[in-house]
C-alpha cells in the first residue's frame, strides 16, 4: 500500500512538473509573440486617449474600462476563435481580411487628417448640447474606440499567431489568449495612467506641503493637454502607418512583393547615408512611405464611403 501511494505521489509530481513546464512555455511564448506586435500595441495606446478627450474627469476611467472590456471581448470571444477556425478551415482568407482591416485604419486616419485641416464649425455641439446628450456621445465614442481596437487587435493576434512555433492547436489558443490578456492590461493600464496624470498633478499642486512637489504638480497639469494633443496626433499617424503597412504586406501575398521590397530597399539606401543611424532612418523612411500610402488609401475609401452615403462618424 505504501509503495503504491509513493508511486502515485511520484506520478502526481511528474504531472505537476510537466504542467509547470507547459505554463513556463506559455508565458515565454506569449512574451515573445506580444513583443513582436509591440509596435501595434504602442499604436493602440496612442490611439485610445483621444476617445476620452472632452469628457468630465469622473467619466474618464469608466469610459476606459468600457473600452478595455470591449477590447478583451474582441480578442477572446471573437478574434481568437476566428483565428483558430481560419487557420484550420481557410488560411487563405486571413490576408484579405487583414487588408480590409488595414483599409479601415487608413480611412479612420484620413478622417482625422481631414478634421484637423477642416475643423467642423456649423455642426460643432455647444457645451449644453454635449451635456444633454453625454450618454449618447459617450456610447458613440466607446463604440468607435472598440471598433478601431478590433482592427488593431486583429493585427496583434495575426502577428502573434504567425510568430508561434508550436503546432498544437490547444497550445496556440492558450498562448493567444494570454497574449490578448497581457496586451489589454498593458494598453489600457497605460491609457488610464496617461489620462489621469493631470488629476494627479492637480492633487500634488493643491495638497502637498513641499514646494518642489507643488511645482512639479503644476508643471504636470500644464503639460498634459499638450501631451494628450501630441499623443492624439501620434495615434492619427499610427493608424495611417499601420494601415498602409498592412496593405503593403498583403501585396506580397498576391505576387506584388516588388512594391514593398522596392520601398524597403529605398529606405535602406537612404538610411545608409546616415552611418550609425542607418537603421533608425531606414525605419523612419519606411514608416513615412507606408503612412503616405495609408493616407492615399484612406482618401480613396472616403470617396467610396461618400459615394454610397455612409457616414464615417
Amino acid at each position: 500500500m505504501a509503495s503504491g501511494l509513493f508511486a502515485l505521489l511520484d506520478d502526481v509530481a511528474a504531472i505537476a512538473k510537466v504542467a509547470a513546464a507547459s505554463l513556463d512555455d506559455v508565458a515565454a511564448q506569449a512574451a515573445k509573440t506580444s513583443a513582436k506586435a509591440a509596435g501595434i500595441v504602442i499604436d493602440d495606446a496612442a490611439v485610445t486617449p483621444r476617445y476620452v478627450a472632452g469628457f468630465a474627469a469622473n467619466r474618464e476611467l469608466p469610459i476606459i474600462s468600457k473600452i478595455a472590456w470591449g477590447s478583451l471581448k474582441n480578442k477572446l470571444l471573437v478574434l481568437l476563435p476566428v483565428a483558430m477556425l481560419l487557420t484550420w478551415l481557410a488560411p487563405w482568407a486571413i490576408t484579405p481580411l487583414l487588408m480590409v482591416g488595414g483599409a479601415y485604419l487608413c480611412f479612420e486616419g484620413y478622417e482625422k487628417v481631414h478634421e484637423m485641416l477642416h475643423p467642423p464649425v456649423a455642426d460643432q455641439p455647444t457645451a449644453a448640447a454635449r451635456a444633454e446628450g453625454k450618454g449618447t456621445l459617450e456610447d458613440t465614442q466607446v463604440a468607435r474606440a472598440i471598433r478601431t481596437d478590433f482592427i488593431l487587435s486583429a493585427e496583434i493576434m495575426a502577428i502573434s499567431l504567425a510568430s508561434l512555433p508550436v503546432s498544437s492547436a490547444l497550445m496556440k489558443a492558450v498562448i493567444l489568449a494570454v497574449v490578448g490578456l497581457m496586451v489589454t492590461v498593458m494598453v489600457y493600464g497605460a491609457v488610464a495612467l496617461i489620462v489621469k496624470a493631470d488629476d494627479v498633478g492637480l492633487a500634488m499642486a493643491q495638497r502637498s506641503g513641499s514646494p518642489l512637489v507643488r511645482q512639479t504638480g503644476r508643471a504636470l497639469v500644464r503639460a498634459m493637454p499638450k501631451f494628450l494633443s501630441g499623443l492624439s496626433f501620434v495615434g492619427m499617424l499610427a493608424m495611417l502607418w499601420v494601415g498602409g503597412g498592412i496593405i503593403l504586406h498583403g501585396l506580397s501575398e498576391y505576387g506584388l512583393g516588388a512594391i514593398p521590397h522596392t520601398i524597403h530597399a529605398f529606405a535602406v539606401l537612404i538610411g545608409g547615408v546616415f552611418g550609425p543611424l542607418a537603421g533608425v532612418i531606414a525605419w523612419l523612411v519606411d514608416a513615412i512611405i507606408a503612412g503616405v500610402i495609408g493616407l492615399l488609401i484612406g482618401w480613396a475609401v472616403a470617396r467610396v464611403v461618400a459615394a454610397v452615403g455612409i457616414s464615417g462618424h
